[in-house]
């Protein structure tokens, strides 16, 4: 996309293959992350982790560790790292700083009672729904700035007026109930099955469908896109060295 002068720069500049030490700060104090992983077949998940600040500890600048808490019992992105290790984790301070950082690593589960046997000053969390049942171990690869420009700033709201969170509760009303309507359509739907287990022909007519290439051909599909946008592809504007730097 006529960008190449810019990655190449954001690589030698941003790309580290550790946490310096105003990342590990930062890590340090997130309350909250997104978490992404996908299966031995490259089927892709993402999720969210929130826990008081702190909950995710660095332990050195190549090793940081989170909590696993008791959820809804489906263990996608565990049950992923079981059949590939790699995940990639976005931290995002929408409070202060308003940036983000990224850390891709490789990852391995440790028992509760083995890390703290390694790790014995980690602090036991008097919420029972925030106890760890184990912990992600991540070895980081890379580690690199999420751009402060298109992040809101948010706000806390206070404790009186939010209530307080219901931290591995089982009632389905605080659980958020069936916000979606999936489950009230349960009873008139077959059960779920991966798409390519099931082919149907589509009712929708092809016409109207995004044309999706095929995987042989999406190098093909890709350089004729960008030869496109390469049209209006702006200027590179600017030469901002990083918020981590």
């Amino acid at each position: 996309m006529g960008t190449t002068d810019r990655a190449d720069r954001f690589y030698r500049d941003q790309l580290l293959d550790h946490l310096n030490e105003r990342m590990r700060e930062f890590v340090g104090r997130q309350e909250m992350f997104f978490l992404a992983t996908a299966d031995g077949s490259g089927e892709c998940d993402s999720s969210f982790r929130a826990g008081p600040p702190g909950f995710v500890r660095v332990l050195d600048e190549r090793t940081l560790i989170y909590p696993e808490y008791r959820g809804n019992g489906v263990l996608a992105s565990l049950g992923n790292l079981s059949e590939n290790p790699r995940l990639g984790i976005l931290f995002v301070d929408f409070l202060r700083d308003r940036i983000g950082l990224h850390v891709n690593g490789r990852a391995w589960v440790v028992p509760d009672e083995e890390m703290r046997v390694r790790h014995p000053d980690l602090p036991v969390d008097p919420i029972p729904g925030r106890r760890a049942q184990l912990w992600v171990a991540v070895e980081v690869e890379e580690a690199y700035i999420h751009c402060a420009k298109h992040i809101p700033h948010l706000q806390k709201v206070p404790r009186q007026e939010r209530g307080d969170r219901a931290w591995g509760t089982d009632d389905v009303k605080r659980k958020g109930g069936d916000f979606f309507g999936a489950a009230a359509e349960a009873a008139e739907r077959a059960p779920y099955r991966r798409r390519e287990e099931t082919p149907q022909a589509s009712a929708e007519p092809a016409s109207t469908r995004p044309r999706i290439p095929d995987p042989s051909s999406f190098q093909e599909e890709a350089e004729r896109v960008l030869a496109l946008v390469q049209q209006r592809a702006p200027a590179d504007p600017g030469d901002f060295r990083g918020w981590f730097g």
